[in-house]
């Protein structure tokens, strides 16, 4: 459970700076994804979840 935890607070880390560090390119890069069709916002979420849990799976692994 504490994995999780800590899996969310970097996630949080990681968005967060993003919007710290660059709040004006976030209305850039929302106009470029609002110009992708769905499918293929889609399909990059789905390769960011396979993506996500093959690093989930490797690191586990090392850890062992």
């Amino acid at each position: 459970m504490s994995w999780i935890l800590l899996a969310i607070g970097l996630v949080l880390v990681v968005e967060g700076l993003v919007f710290a560090l660059a709040p004006l390119r976030i209305e850039d890069i929302l106009e470029a994804m609002r110009r992708v069709s769905p499918e293929t916002r889609r399909f990059l979420g789905l390769g960011a979840i396979a993506l996500g849990v093959l690093l989930v799976w490797v690191a586990r692994s090392l850890g062992a």
